[in-house]
């Protein structure tokens, strides 16, 4: 698609144009339905009986006596239950926290599984017996290469992973079983039933009225495997923490759609470090500002896909390499390439894909601007000649990228020294990536400074792709931005050190624009009295 737009020059504008346009329309109708979604997972509508709405009730509002119980067994179908907690009578509107201790059955110590039931029924009667209880399985083990392997330090933790890829996986304990349940008084409209209640409601007929039991939850977001602890043959008993919090019905839909997002991340192959930092940050922050966090995402996303696009219609017409910094060039690719190796073991395939396409798109760059073609009879490299012109911006280039290595390699020379600190603590391999990414993010803004003085030097900027530049600025003002107000939101000092790395990108933005301003304003003055001579000679 992105060779047939660039194939004819003529057509070029009205289908990058046209694919734009489509590409905006796709978002703006992503962004509407997301809208939506979110006003009515915001805005609940409660149910008005007065209208003729089929109403469900709360079997809450009853006031009834009520008892939690938490019980262990092997299968969660099996009726071989073991108490654990019992927690007689039982608000739902209470906070409470209990510790106990579990005593673990031969087969779960024999590399076995082990779940919790939780049920909520009525007080002095078992749960067996009591056709409005409800009830939540939840595993307590889970299956995994042992804990302690991934704790060594130095070189041994890289080295450790390529070995637990024939270590079995053993049973570990999760010490931390935490509950909730929906207590608030909220009446339902049958017909307008949110769908992800749903799945957690069970009604009953009370009469001529319909309730619902509670609505019980067992929150996994409170789960990290650094808590997990391995089962070892000769345990007997191991902690488990059981702690309640009651919630409303808009924290207990959020909840839901948090499960459904980590179980999401886990079907995608992330790594379960990774789905522990994005708990970390989905449980501890506000709805709101998730939703302002998901609007952000998304407009950043469609800025890197209108960058690529117009990046590789642009480099697919580009004939001539006059005004381009091969230098700027090279380096943004060789920093894509260490980025994408050093999220090479640490991401999964579904953040590796994007990674690895910019990559290959700046490889293929590399070729283009240094004029390399690869003679497939022959199984050669060939470099073609540069014209007059092009030498001249090679020179340019050339003494762009000198003076900036005067700045550029103290800095990276002590920061290699500093970073021997912590050679001992990683491999060879890594501490080197390491060192090389972090040189990337630290200094990578100041690749694009041999392109600037470039421009300055042929007073033009028409060799540059304008658009790709500014979504590319978009993207960097917005992550700037928000970087911002974590730090001003954080507890952490404010120091004029920390505006300068958020905003340091933005200097050079401002003088490619300052340049575009200047240069496009004496290009049109030069065709407009090329245009009036042509008039007089007539």
């Amino acid at each position: 698609m992105l060779a047939s737009c660039c194939s004819k020059p003529a057509d070029s504008g009205s289908k990058r144009s046209s694919v734009a346009k489509l590409l905006l329309g796709v978002f703006v109708v992503y962004m509407l339905h997301t809208a939506w979604l979110l006003y009515g997972f915001l805005n609940t509508k409660p149910c008005d009986g007065g209208r003729g709405e089929h109403c469900i009730s709360s079997y809450l509002t009853a006031r009834p006596r009520l008892q939690l119980s938490v019980f262990t067994c092997l299968v969660p179908d099996d009726s071989s239950l073991s108490l654990v907690v019992k927690i007689d009578p039982f608000d739902p509107h209470s906070t409470f926290e209990r510790q106990t201790n579990v005593t673990l059955p031969q087969e779960t110590r024999d590399n076995g599984s082990l779940y919790a039931v939780v049920y909520v029924h009525r007080a002095g009667v078992s749960p067996l017996e009591d056709n409005r209880e409800v009830h939540y399985a939840a595993q307590l083990t889970t299956y995994t290469t042992p804990v302690s392997a991934g704790r060594q330090g130095g070189a041994a933790v890289h080295k450790q992973k390529a070995r637990d890829r024939a270590v079995k996986s053993v049973s570990h304990w999760k010490p931390h079983l935490s509950i909730t349940v929906m207590s608030e008084d909220f009446t339902f409209s049958k017909a307008g039933l949110p769908n992800d209640v749903r799945r957690y409601m069970r009604v009953s007929n009370n009469g001529h009225h319909m309730i619902y039991l509670p609505l019980l939850l067992v929150d996994e977001l409170s789960f990290r495997t650094r808590d997990l602890m391995e089962i070892r043959g000769r345990t007997a008993q191991l902690p488990l923490t059981v702690s309640y919090k009651g919630t409303g019905l808009r924290r207990f839909r959020f909840w839901v759609h948090l499960h459904d997002v980590v179980f999401s991340l886990r079907q995608f192959g992330f790594t379960e470090e990774f789905i522990d930092e994005m708990k970390e940050t989905l449980a501890g922050s506000n709805l709101h500002l998730l939703v302002l966090t998901a609007l952000v995402t998304a407009v950043q996303l469609i800025c890197e896909l209108l960058a690529l696009k117009n990046d590789v219609c642009s480099w697919l017409k580009k004939r001539s390499m006059v005004g381009v910094s091969r230098k700027s060039v090279l380096w943004r690719c060789l920093g894509t390439l260490l980025i994408f190796l050093h999220l090479l073991e640490e991401t999964s395939l579904l953040v590796l894909l994007p990674v690895g396409l910019g990559a290959c798109v700046e490889v293929w760059k590399v070729f283009k601007v240094f004029r390399i073609q690869l003679r497939w009879r022959r199984s050669k490299l060939h470099a073609k000649k540069l014209d007059e012109d092009e030498q001249r911006t090679m020179e340019y280039d050339s003494q762009a990228s000198r003076c900036l290595s005067y700045l550029l390699f103290p800095l990276c020379i002590g920061g290699t020294i500093l970073s021997l600190a912590y050679f001992r603590q990683k491999s060879y391999y890594s501490w080197l990536i390491d060192s090389l990414v972090t040189g990337v993010y630290a200094f990578g803004f100041l690749s694009i400074a041999p392109q600037l003085f470039i421009n300055h030097k042929l007073r033009s900027v028409s060799h540059l792709e304008a658009s790709v530049l500014m979504y590319r600025g978009a993207n960097t003002v917005i992550t700037d931005l928000c970087s911002c107000a974590s730090l001003l939101s954080s507890s952490a000092s404010f120091s004029s050190p920390h505006q300068l790395s958020c905003f340091r990108d933005e200097v050079l933005l401002f003088l490619y624009l300052y340049q575009r301003r200047r240069f496009a304003t004496k290009a049109r003055r030069r065709e407009s009295g090329c245009h009036s001579r042509k008039q007089k000679t007539q």
